[in-house]
């Protein structure tokens, strides 16, 4: 019961708490502000046996300025992990390309950008943001996706009822997707909001994935989740560079050590920058636990 009302008031209340207390929390689950933090972090991911893929934080840009500059940071991103032979891909948000301003000039930002990662052999996830993006960020992926196969992909969000039919949509191709439940607030008429629904068609689209021969990015930290898709994968007979699990920086560290026990590839999601403020806002919301850990509450 405590539990419960913890929970709500945090999620209902962590929009209205001061950046500096904010600031106290994003400690574990932000690389730090600048390349070099992510870096000394995927560092140590890899001689732990996982993966990374490095994020420049920053959403919902108003001028096209601001869009080049996190385009050409991406691309550095891109180049600094060639050099430090990492073993890492990169993450972007469309609506840090400019989609909130221009599609045309989103595009050709993460066009040249996936241009770049094909150069370097290496890969970019375009992140889902909120449904009024949806949309455009497929049609995005499709485009470039013919363009440069195998070196782009996706994500698709559980909560979504859209997801299902989105996945028959996308299936015309080699699918390569990251499936979480999703974090955005979103309408009765847009999203489950049934966490126990929500779980069931997070297996429901992985499977359906699986049978599209997808490559799929299983996002989730939900013990529950994992447990179902391991026994998928051993349904399908996968083989390990068939999928990989993904998780955040800083949660669930024992979650993540038993995935590893169990020979599976492990991706690790590493923010950086100095737009942290609202990522880290958003997964305070998601998941209060992450306050109670910090204080050392049990409730």
């Amino acid at each position: 019961m405590l539990n419960n009302i913890f929970n709500f008031t945090i999620s209902n209340t962590i929009d209205y708490v001061p950046e500096q207390i904010i600031d106290f929390f994003s400690k574990k689950y932000v690389s730090g502000p600048s390349l070099s933090d992510a870096v000394k972090t995927t560092i140590d991911l890899n001689s732990k046996g996982m993966m990374s893929t490095i994020d420049v934080l920053g959403e919902f840009v108003q001028n096209e300025d601001q869009t080049i500059f996190f385009r050409n940071e991406c691309i550095k991103v891109l180049e600094t992990i060639k050099e430090e032979s990492l073993n890492a891909n990169l993450s972007l948000k469309p609506t840090q390309m400019g989609l909130a301003i221009n599609k045309a000039l989103c595009y050709e930002n993460i066009r040249k950008i996936v241009r770049r990662a094909k150069e370097l052999d290496n890969f970019v996830r375009i992140d889902m943001e909120n449904s009024p993006y949806t949309t455009d960020t497929l049609k995005m992926y499709k485009l470039l996706r013919e363009e440069f196969p195998g070196h782009v992909g996706t994500v698709l969000q559980a909560y979504l009822r859209r997801t299902i039919d989105d996945i028959d949509k996308l299936s015309d191709k080699n699918l390569n997707i990251r499936l979480c439940k999703g974090i955005y607030v979103e309408s009765y008429k847009i999203a489950y909001k049934n966490p126990e629904l929500i779980n069931e068609n997070y297996i429901y689209c992985l499977e359906k994935l699986f049978d599209n021969k997808a490559y799929v990015g299983i996002a989730t930290h939900d013990e529950k989740l994992i447990f179902h898709a391991m026994k998928l994968i051993r349904k399908y007979n996968l083989q390990p560079n068939e999928y990989e699990f993904q998780m955040l920086l800083g949660i669930g560290d024992e979650l993540r050590d038993f995935i590893l026990s169990k020979k599976h590839r492990l991706r690790i999601y590493v923010p950086y920058g100095k737009e942290w403020l609202s990522y880290v806002r958003r997964r305070l919301k998601e998941n209060p636990n992450i306050i109670k850990t910090a204080l050392g509450l049990k409730l």
